[in-house]
């Protein structure tokens, strides 16, 4: 636990991407080789279950420290994090501890095959035995709450440093639904066939936002133009006379989408597609609305197969007869895929997303000023002679999305944030007007800057009219400029809507209280855009 202590260290007290990736290479070629792959989990989400309720935790805290749990209560919001509110209480350790990561990983997945007296007994001892930084991530892994500044980018290249590898290779052996207890670090890392079973997906490609004009690329026919669709991205793996469905967030959603196992029916073994799940109806996308209904079941009722179908809108080709064709130019994918799409009954549950034709810049601005009446978000931009990379890229691949819907707010509520940020109002409850009175209609808790974070909490602090707990009812004077990607018809909510991606675009100074828009004008957008 030691190095894992040392290692997060190093990590958190920089910003430097070249002093991280060089603590996680040392880490990798040094630490116990079952630490080595725990860690690579725990970095990666694959983090073992809560086994004991937080609830408990800060009575045993608060008990540990002989302080009223009143006290401990108050003084967690100011923290701001659980596991480090109790790493700051405890009394320092009586013992001391050589254990690894791998044991306390054990100890705590153990936890779920005892009584709630055994698991205290459990925790108790290991706060006794750990320092300040030692306890914080164990309480980070008990809690179930673990996150780090290190990106999937930044751990393959270290990874790659460590194990003399390349670093897509390396991304690719981190992908698939492994389990850090089955695997060892020569299986997961080293070994020529890594353990690699017929589901494991490739690492996505991610494409950087467009903020200039499309002139800055270059000659126009050097690109594709593909419409930018708002659904779930996922990759469909046909292998050993299998499928698998998954998702970029590297979710395994196979079950969720049953449709889609029809594609055996049609599509050779070996071939991997990456596409768009969207919901489909009447030969057309549905607007993400209709797919919301699906996501998050892990099973899914007749009513709902039939009222919200998906098919998978494939745009490429990753894999084709067992064969990893990434370094294949655009072109030559695209060339493929339309010639394996062409054959496909028209029932079947996988569809060629079409390109969007365009001879100059002007003439696919035109097109995408049309994309909300294709179900779409804007436009992707794909340089046709490039290969599929892994991450986040920049030069061949953009997404030029659509400006989004925005509409004038007041602030009516705010709750303090968490983290760094737990001495701030940062999440804020809106309302439009309706007659003469304000009707909440969306939250947003991002978009403004640390300087206006800063602001608003003062003036927060003065103009509280009232306290819902941890939420502040404030007068209404503040007018934000709210920013979201769709609007969709809502039973749940007092003013009939609910927003997409809401965040707070800018701060309205400039505009008085009484000039904020009206439940009418959120209304009309939805009769438009919902």
């Amino acid at each position: 636990m030691k190095d894992f202590a040392a290692l997060f260290n190093a990590i958190d007290q920089s910003t430097k991407t070249t002093v991280k990736v060089a603590a996680l290479a040392d880490y990798f070629a040094t630490a116990a080789e079952s630490d080595r792959v725990w860690t690579i989990a725990i970095f990666s989400g694959r983090r073992p279950k809560r086994a004991v309720t937080t609830t408990r935790l800060r009575e045993w805290a608060a008990e540990v420290a002989d302080i009223p749990l009143w006290l401990f209560e108050e003084a967690y919001p100011i923290v701001g994090d659980l596991a480090e509110t109790i790493a700051l209480v405890l009394p320092p350790p009586d013992q001391t501890s050589d254990l690894g990561l791998t044991h306390w990983i054990n100890t705590l997945r153990a936890l779920t095959d005892v009584d709630e007296s055994a698991r205290k007994v459990v925790v108790l001892e290991a706060w006794r035995s750990l320092d300040p930084t030692q306890r914080f991530l164990f309480n980070k892994l008990l809690t179930g709450g673990f996150r780090i500044g290190v990106s999937q980018k930044l751990m393959t290249r270290a990874l790659a440093r460590a194990a003399g590898g390349d670093e897509a290779e390396m991304a690719h052996r981190l992908m698939g639904d492994w389990n850090p207890a089955e695997v060892t670090w020569h299986s997961l890392i080293e070994a020529d066939d890594p353990a690699a079973n017929a589901s494991r997906p490739y690492p996505f490609y991610l494409a950087y936002a467009l903020e200039d004009e499309p002139e800055i690329l270059g000659n126009p026919k050097d690109w594709q133009a593909e419409w930018k669709w708002d659904g779930i991205r996922g990759q469909l793996i046909l292998r050993d006379g299998q499928h698998f469905v998954w998702s970029r967030g590297e979710e395994l959603m196979t079950d969720r989408f049953p449709e889609l196992a029809r594609a055996r029916d049609f599509i050779p073994d070996g071939t991997v597609l990456d596409g768009e799940i969207l919901a489909w109806g009447d030969g057309i996308p549905q607007n993400f609305n209709a797919l919301q209904r699906r996501i998050g079941r892990k099973t899914v009722p007749k009513k709902l197969l039939r009222d919200a179908p998906v098919i998978l809108y494939a745009y490429d080709l990753l894999e084709w007869q067992g064969q990893d064709i990434r370094d294949t130019p655009q072109r030559e994918r695209r060339t493929l895929l339309e010639a394996l799409c062409k054959g496909l009954p028209e029932d079947a549950p996988i569809k060629l997303s079409p390109t969007v034709a365009f001879h100059d810049w002007t003439a696919l601005a035109q097109a995408r000023s049309d994309a909300r009446e294709a179900q779409a978000e804007g436009l992707m931009l794909k340089r046709r002679d490039s290969p599929y990379l892994t991450g986040r890229k920049k030069g061949d691949w953009w997404k030029w999305k659509l400006d989004p819907l925005t509409i004038d707010a007041v602030m009516i509520y705010a709750q303090a944030g968490s983290g760094r940020r737990a001495n701030l109002f940062t999440d804020f409850t809106f309302a439009v007007w309706n007659g003469n009175d304000l009707v909440p209609f969306t939250k947003a808790y991002s978009g403004l800057t640390d300087k206006e974070f800063r602001k608003i909490t003062a003036w927060v602090k003065k103009n509280t009219v009232q306290r819902f707990g941890p939420v502040r009812s404030v007068t209404p004077h503040h007018v934000f400029e709210i920013a979201f990607e769709g609007i969709q018809a809502s039973s749940r909510h007092k003013s009939g809507v609910a927003l997409r991606f809401p965040r707070m675009s800018r701060w309205r100074h400039d505009k008085p209280l009484q000039e904020a828009n009206s439940l009418d004008d959120l209304n009309e957008m939805l009769k438009t855009y919902g």
